[in-house]
């Protein structure tokens, strides 16, 4: 279980403070699937990251009762200095995974050819995007964070991460966020909407995308 105690989150700008978070109180249950839906600009990376523990809140607190991903595809998961190949070792040890097995199932995925030896300063946007992608999913999580943001790449690459996320939704919760319905709608059984830095947990996943959309 996972749960948003009061949490809000600021930062600083050059024309004052920004409050992206505003009270946010919510709980996210095992096996859960939930789309939280929100505009461009709305908060929903910066919830993942704090849900995440990438961030922390500015004020209150997330109690995390199960084993949560970092948001899939996030390039603080690994280190730029390393190849593709010693990320995944770096994993595989953290998360006490078989070292060998971790890293076939990083390097078919990302499919990276030769940059998978090479370091990870040296690869494209992409390319990071993809490993970030394929280290989140070597390992069993009972929680998996999805930012839309990963949707990127060719589409053998889209059918692939597909396929993956089909695969995990089946066995462990899900949270997703988009400004994109039917993206919600392929994965997640219920919503939440982010607004003006509040949000708002629908079990109906149709009243929650009506909602959104008529706003």
């Amino acid at each position: 279980m996972i749960r948003l105690h009061d949490v809000s989150k600021s930062y600083r700008t050059h024309l004052g403070q920004r409050e992206v978070l505003r009270g946010l109180n919510a709980t996210f249950a095992p096996g859960e699937k939930v789309g939280i839906l929100g505009r461009n600009g709305a908060g929903k990376t910066t919830l993942l990251r704090v849900i995440a523990g990438v961030e922390l809140p500015s004020t209150g607190r997330v109690e995390r009762r199960m084993t949560v991903s970092w948001p899939l595809g996030f390039a603080g998961a690994m280190h730029y200095n390393m190849t593709g190949a010693d990320n995944a070792r770096f994993i595989a040890r953290i998360y006490a995974k078989p070292v060998a097995e971790t890293v076939d199932f990083v390097r078919e995925f990302a499919d990276l050819g030769a940059y998978f030896r090479l370091p990870v300063k040296t690869y494209s946007s992409g390319m990071i995007i993809r490993l970030g992608f394929a280290l989140s999913l070597a390992v069993d999580f009972d929680c998996y964070l999805v930012d839309e943001a990963i949707a990127v790449g060719d589409s053998r690459f889209a059918a692939r991460y597909h396929a993956a996320l089909t695969e995990r939704q089946a066995r462990s919760a899900l949270l997703l966020v988009s400004h994109i319905p039917d993206v919600v709608r392929s994965y997640c059984s219920s919503g939440a909407i982010l607004d003006n830095g509040r949000l708002t947990r629908y079990d109906d996943l149709d009243e929650a995308i009506a909602i959104y959309q008529a706003a």
